[in-house]
């Protein structure tokens, strides 16, 4: 049986993290949890380190200080690869991300290396968002696509599974980048290493406990590096491709 590895990225999530932990790990006994924790006042860590004590498919990386989305991903990529994991989800603590989706992504791992949890691939499915950062989002998300050209509609998007060979084929620590932007450069660097990418519907909930980690940085940083992409792929650089499939 492959085994999956669920990284999830906290700060300030003692609400949520317990509950979120037990329902993924209900859901498939193929799947663990890499909680990757930025020193939360809340002591989110020190939940996750109890929970793990009397459960081996808990895990729990503490860093010194808030260190952003992007990075931890990097460090937990890395994890898996070093742990023999055969896939790998990014997930939000919050419940924004439904557990019972991840059976979805699973079943699609034989035929492609990037599945995509996508809020806009059947229509909008946003649930109690504020009708401005609905907007922001969805025509980001276009305004992306087109500029890229990368044939994906919803390119920021935070809940993703990666198989072994994509995480492989990407040159993760050259990418310097959070939030939106990661989300958007990783689609990208699998999309130019040849794999196959399959966008699912889901319908994405805001959190009702604890409070969003979007700013204004994060965005402006997300619309100047869709620019960057563009160029990279004009001029042929492979910085972020380790080698390409076929």
């Amino acid at each position: 049986m492959k085994k999956g590895l669920v990284i999830i990225p906290s700060y300030n999530e003692a609400e949520n993290i317990k509950k979120i932990i037990r329902e993924i790990l209900e859901i498939s006994n193929q799947l663990q949890v890499l909680v990757i924790d930025d020193n939360s006042p809340d002591r989110t860590a020190e939940i996750v380190e109890k929970m793990a004590q009397g459960n081996k498919r808990i895990h729990l990386i503490k860093r010194p200080h808030k260190m952003g989305l992007g990075t931890a991903y990097v460090r937990g990529f890395d994890y898996a690869l070093n742990h023999g994991y055969d896939f790998v989800f990014e997930m939000d603590a919050d419940f924004s991300h439904d557990p019972k989706d991840l059976p979805r992504f699973i079943a699609l791992l034989d035929e492609y290396d990037l599945i995509i949890g996508s809020r806009y691939v059947k229509g909008i499915s946003v649930v109690n968002w504020p009708i401005k950062r609905l907007l922001l989002s969805y025509f980001a998300c276009i305004f992306a696509r087109l500029v890229t050209g990368i044939p994906v509609k919803d390119l920021t998007s935070g809940f993703k599974c990666y198989s072994k060979r994509a995480l492989e084929s990407i040159n993760w620590k050259n990418f310097n980048v959070d939030g939106y932007g990661f989300q958007i450069q990783s689609v990208y660097s699998v999309h130019r290493a040849g794999l196959k990418i399959k966008e699912i519907p889901i319908i994405f909930v805001e959190r009702s406990a604890g409070e969003s980690k979007m700013s204004k940085k994060i965005i402006w940083e997300a619309f100047w590096l869709v620019w960057k992409l563009r160029l990279i792929s004009i001029v042929g650089n492979k910085r972020y491709v380790k080698h390409r499939n076929h």
